[in-house]
Formats: structure tokens, C-alpha cells, sequence
């Protein structure tokens, strides 16, 4: 097949720009990123093997290759491992395939300073391109192993790249720079160096389990092997030692936050590193790191998540979700198990009695580490929480069994403070005598919630409320019911009754209200009888003059929506009306009432009340359009 050129994706084509006007102080992880690419080829291929032993591929010395040629200032990564084919070339390479690149590219012309944008360029798949920071061109030669024929990819970075097919190519992928001349000012190292290679290698790819051999720079070399003598053999330069099987005082923390920016691609390094190391009737090891940052992908549902499973230090899967709950997909690491089957499979995972035990463990010692953190080190959890605690109340519904573990690390914005959350045992601490309930309320922010004519009664008296904004609140609250014996009530549900000094006189006056107020409440029910099922006078309005809340066991709106949203179809529960009686509005309604029971105006103005109320709530009325018709014509009048 002739050469043919091709167009970049548009993404692709500016991310290019960007690498290649060097927007990364330090260039060196070009070799780190082409290091961990050939890594995870040679994982690809060992197992594809595994699954396949009729697959015509040569896995007897599975390896990565740096040559490095001064002269022709040239620098070759290569592996022998599962390659790609001429399809899979122009696929992955021409584009980029990742949800998250518009996101990506923001980011990376937003970044502050070098730091930030190293840490960027590995975290949406895009390492491959890191090499035209140091290279001019870039050619790359592949086979897939089990095919015949290989192809070629050609490109200077300039919007354009060239494909064609060859029959020479070895099995895997070679990727050759045409490197920039060495400028060290603008940190563009001379990348044929041995010594640097080396440094680059140690550096980032030391725990690789593969080894990287460098092969002598044959324009260094020539004439050493002539005159019957041997050509140097290549050089191995990592320890391909397994981080998690050393002893702890062996490892450094470099090493282990590298080893977490070899799996995550993240590239920052994780705000905790969890060890564990399970002896007896079933051994393993694990290497557990909770990240700073919440990946772009953490809440979509076809993200990668789960830790990368091993046994007897063979990789056998890049992301084993069997061994993690979906709440703690942001957890990266290794679990290397000496009792598994090389060849089990995904399916066998989730039956296995083993890797229950493990997730179950893992969990647990997942769960306990943050409640050390927040015990110990306070702005470390803070950073957690903010970045991963929506997703890990979601374990409040999910997993029954480390509910208690997951509530005691959770925490809640509440009206005890403008910006310090607080934990469900401090409010119980807090609680006012006679308080029997944990009061809490859901909306889109904090702000609204607190201006919602819900919370009115609550903050005349000091009552505290939590304030949830996170659409799994709707959720867990319902799930949990309770914590030591104090309820979780809503403040927008049921009937509210926060007491009084005086009991008898406070009862008194709720009696006197309800007679006096008897005739409107039954009226507007029969008035409004399609979209409220009760009419009442209400103990949680001081200052609005109504609300609509839903019964005690019915289902919020916002819930409703969000079943809806996942495509289950829920009935649409009535509401409660509820009137504040010491409201100047709700005075002058009922007395028109008992003057003119038969107004068309009096039916409009309990209409435009409830509409208000839904409004106040975050909600709309039913008809907006009539809503708006019928007060504009008040305003009119008014004038």
C-alpha cells in the first residue's frame, strides 16, 4: 500500500502545538512517558498469550530498547510486545480518543507553572505526543503480534502524518526522534547521552517490571567489536524490583509516588500511600494510594477504575474492579496475590471467595486510613474529602456492611459554621436539650438552602441543620435513618414541632389558628385538589407566608427527577401546602375568604400563593407561563 497522508484530529493538532513549543519546564518525561507505553504493550502481549497460546507471537525475552545514535541524533524506544495494526495506528495516534480533551487542553494553557503542566501531560492518555517536545520528527514502526505485515507512521508534528505499510517490521513498536539540537538553557538536554538516559530511567521506570536495556551508541562503539572482539552487550538499567514486596524501610517515598504516577497517570503525587500484607491460609500484598485530585473521569460511566491485580508478581489485569467497591473507584495500586490462578478472568473474579475476602480487607483498610487522617492530619482529610466525598457517601447506600466505617469519615456543611464542615457525632454533640433529631436539608447550594423558607423556624430558634447539596444526599439519607439513635428528618418533610418555652399557651394559640383558619384551608384544598393533597398551617414559617413540603415518607422532588433521569418511572407524589398564619398575606386571604368566598380574584391569589412557595423551594409552577400572566396582571393593578 502506497504512502497516504492524513489530517490530525483538530484536539490533536493543538495539543501538538502546545508540546512542541515546550509548554513543560521539564522535557525529560517525554522518555518516561515512551518507557510506559512500551510497558504496558509488553503487559498487553503477555497476557493476550495467556489467553491465546495458538497466538504466533515470541514472548521468550519480552523487553523495552532504548538506542540512542549521537551522530544521526537519533533515539529509539523500542519493545517487543503487542504492537498495533494499520487500523489501530491511524486510530490511536491520529486522534485523540478521550472524553476528557477539551478539558485537558484547557487545563493545560491554564496552568500556573511547570509543575502543574508536568503534572497534566500523562492524565489523558496523551503521552505518546510528549515526544515532539524534543524531537522535530517522529517515526514509529509497529507489527501486532500475529500479523503478517507492519506499519509506519510519519509525522513532524505541522498538522499532517503519513501512513503506509511495510513487511519488514519486527514484532511491537518501535518510536524513533529526530531530536531538536540540545539547547540546556530552555532545559532540552542532549537525549543520546548514556548518562542521562540512565538518570531519566532510574528516575521515573526503576520499578517497570520489565527490564529497559540500553544498547550501546554504535557511533560511540564503532571499531570495539572488530579484530574478533565482542560488541558490548546492552545495559540494563532498572532494578525491576517490586515495590510492594519490599520492606518498608527499603522504598522511599520518590519511589512510591512514582510507582503511583506509573499506574494513575496522574503525575502529582498521591496524598497517602496505604500498605498491606495479608499472611496465612491466603497471602498477598498490596500497594494502595489515595490521589490529591479527582480524575476528569471519576463520574463518568465508562471510566476505568479498580487497582491493577498481580500474582506471584505477574501482571494478569490492568483495572480488577472485583477487589475495590464502585464508591472507592478513585483508589490506584497494586494487589499481587500468591494463591490466584495465572489464568483467571474477570468473570471468575467476582465469584471467587478470595478476592471477597481481599475487597473486603482492602476496603477496610481504605476506610480506616482516612479516619486516621482526619484525626491526625486535618487538612489532608480536608483536601480528601473535597475532592472524593461525594463519591464516597454513594457507599452509604451501597454497602451496608462499612456504613458505619464510611459515616464516620463523612462530613457536612451545616449552619454551625460558614465554612467548616462538621461530622454527625460533633452535631450530636451539639444538640440542644430535648433535641431528639439530626435535621438536615438538600438543595442545589448552600446559599439556597439557607434561603429557603424551610429553615426559617430552625434559625430563629438555633436549631443546627445540615445543609446537602450532592445529588446521592437525596440518597443516603433515606438509607442511613439513623445515627445512635437520632433520627435524620428533613426539614422540608413531615410535620415540624421544635417546642416552645410555654407549651400550654403555645398550644392554645395552634388551636385558636385552626379553627380560625378552618374554612380557607379546607377551601383552597378543593380549590387546588390535583396538585396538593393537604392544605395546613404551618410551626416552620416566621417570615415567608407558605411552603410546600411532602409527607414524611414520600419521595422528594428532586428525587423523583433524578429516578426519571435514570430512566425509571416514578408517580408523581401531591404536596403539602402549608400557611404561616402570623403572615400579613395569609391574614388579609382568609379574611377576603370569609368576605367573598366566590371571587375569581381570591382563586387566582391562592394560586399565585403556591406557585411562590414551589418558587422559593427551587421548583415551578405547573403552568409557568399562566403563573406569570396572572401576576402581572396583579402588578398592574397595583399601580
Amino acid at each position: 500500500m502506497p504512502s497516504e497522508t492524513h489530517e490530525f484530529q483538530v484536539e490533536a493538532r493543538q495539543l501538538l502545538q502546545l508540546m512542541i513549543h515546550s509548554v513543560y519546564s521539564n522535557k525529560d518525561v517525554f522518555l518516561r512517558e515512551l518507557v510506559s507505553n512500551a510497558s504496558d504493550a509488553l503487559d498487553k502481549l503477555r497476557l493476550e498469550k495467556l489467553w491465546d497460546d495458538t497466538l504466533d507471537a515470541d514472548v521468550s525475552d519480552l523487553h523495552i530498547e532504548i538506542d540512542a545514535d549521537s551522530d544521526a541524533r537519533t533515539l529509539t524506544v523500542r519493545d517487543n510486545g503487542i504492537g498495533m495494526s494499520y487500523d489501530e495506528v491511524g486510530r490511536l495516534i491520529g486522534t485523540i480518543a478521550n472524553s476528557g480533551t477539551a478539558k485537558f487542553l484547557h487545563e493545560l494553557q491554564e496552568a500556573k507553572n511547570g509543575a502543574e503542566t508536568e503534572g497534566l501531560i500523562g492524565q489523558f492518555g496523551v503521552g505518546f505526543y510528549a515526544g515532539f517536545m524534543v524531537a522535530d520528527e517522529v517515526t514509529l514502526v509497529t507489527r501486532r503480534a500475529g500479523e503478517s505485515q507492519g506499519t509506519r507512521w510519519t509525522s513532524r508534528g505541522e498538522g499532517t502524518y503519513t501512513l503506509e505499510t511495510v513487511d519488514d517490521a519486527p514484532q511491537g513498536t518501535s518510536v524513533t526522534l529526530h531530536l531538536k539540537p540540545a539547547d540546556p538553557e530552555n532545559q532540552l538536554h542532549d537525549y543520546t547521552s548514556p548518562w542521562k538516559i540512565r538518570e531519566i530511567v532510574k528516575r521515573y521506570s526503576d520499578f517497570i517490571t520489565w527490564p529497559v536495556r540500553m544498547v550501546p551508541d554504535s557511533s560511540a562503539t564503532a571499531g570495539e567489536g572488530d579484530e574478533g572482539g565482542e560488541a558490548p552487550e546492552p545495559e540494563t538499567l532498572n532494578s525491576m524490583k517490586a515495590l510492594w514486596a519490599r520492606p518498608r524501610d527499603e522504598v522511599s517515598d520518590d519511589e512510591y509516588h512514582e510507582l503511583y504516577k506509573h499506574i494513575s497517570h496522574d503525575w502529582r503525587d498521591p496524598l497517602e500511600t496505604i500498605r498491606l500484607q495479608a499472611e496465612g491460609t491466603f497471602e498477598y500484598q498490596s500497594l494502595l494510594f489515595l490521589p490529591a485530585h479527582a480524575p476528569h473521569d471519576l463520574f463518568t460511566r465508562d471510566s476505568k477504575r479498580g487497582v491493577q491485580l498481580y500474582v506471584k508478581r505477574v501482571f494478569i489485569m490492568d483495572d480488577c474492579e472485583a477487589l475495590l467497591p464502585p464508591y472507592l473507584r478513585f483508589v490506584k495500586g497494586v494487589v499481587d496475590a500468591a494463591d490466584l490462578s495465572l489464568n483467571v478472568s474477570r468473570e471468575i473474579l467476582q465469584q471467587d471467595r478470595h478476592i471477597e475476602m481481599m475487597r473486603r480487607r482492602l476496603t477496610k483498610k481504605v476506610l480506616s486510613t482516612v479516619k486516621d487522617m482526619m484525626a491526625k492530619d486535618n487538612e489532608r482529610y480536608a483536601t480528601f474529602w473535597r475532592e472524593f466525598g461525594t463519591v464516597l457517601k454513594e457507599g452509604l447506600v451501597t454497602d451496608p456492611e462499612n456504613r458505619d466505617a464510611v459515616l464516620a469519615v463523612a462530613s457536612f456543611a451545616s449552619t454551625h459554621h460558614d465554612t467548616e464542615p462538621t461530622t454527625l457525632k460533633q452535631y450530636t454533640e451539639r444538640m440542644k436539650d430535648g433535641q431528639d433529631d439530626i435535621y438536615y436539608l438538600t438543595g442545589e447550594s448552600r446559599q439556597s438552602i439557607e434561603n429557603s423558607p424551610h429553615m426559617e423556624a430552625f434559625r430563629d430558634r438555633g436549631i443546627e441543620v445540615l445543609l446537602l447539596t450532592d445529588p446521592v444526599d437525596e440518597m443516603w439519607t433515606d438509607a442511613v435513618g439513623e445515627y445512635e439513635g437520632k433520627k435524620l428528618r428533613s426539614v422540608a418533610k413531615g410535620q415540624i414541632d421544635l417546642g416552645a418555652e410555654d407549651e400550654e399557651t403555645a398550644g392554645a394559640e395552634r388551636e385558636k389558628q385552626t379553627e380560625e383558619y378552618a374554612g380557607l384551608l379546607g377551601w383552597m384544598k378543593e380549590q387546588m385538589d390535583e396538585d396538593i393533597k393537604e392544605v395546613r398551617l404551618s410551626s416552620r414559617l416566621t417570615v415567608s407566608p407558605a411552603c410546600v413540603v411532602s409527607d414524611a415518607h414520600d419521595l422528594t422532588p428532586a428525587l423523583e427527577n433524578m429516578y426519571r433521569a435514570m430512566g425509571q418511572e416514578v408517580p408523581r407524589a401531591k404536596r403539602i401546602l402549608e400557611l404561616n398564619p402570623d403572615h400579613q398575606l395569609v391574614k388579609g386571604l382568609n379574611q377576603a375568604f370569609k368576605d367573598r368566598q366566590d371571587c375569581t380574584e381570591l382563586a387566582e391569589t391562592a394560586e399565585l400563593l403556591h406557585g411562590l412557595a414551589v418558587l422559593a423551594e427551587g421548583g415551578q409552577p405547573k403552568e409557568p407561563a399562566r403563573f406569570v400572566k396572572l401576576m402581572a396582571d396583579r402588578l398592574e393593578r397595583a399601580l
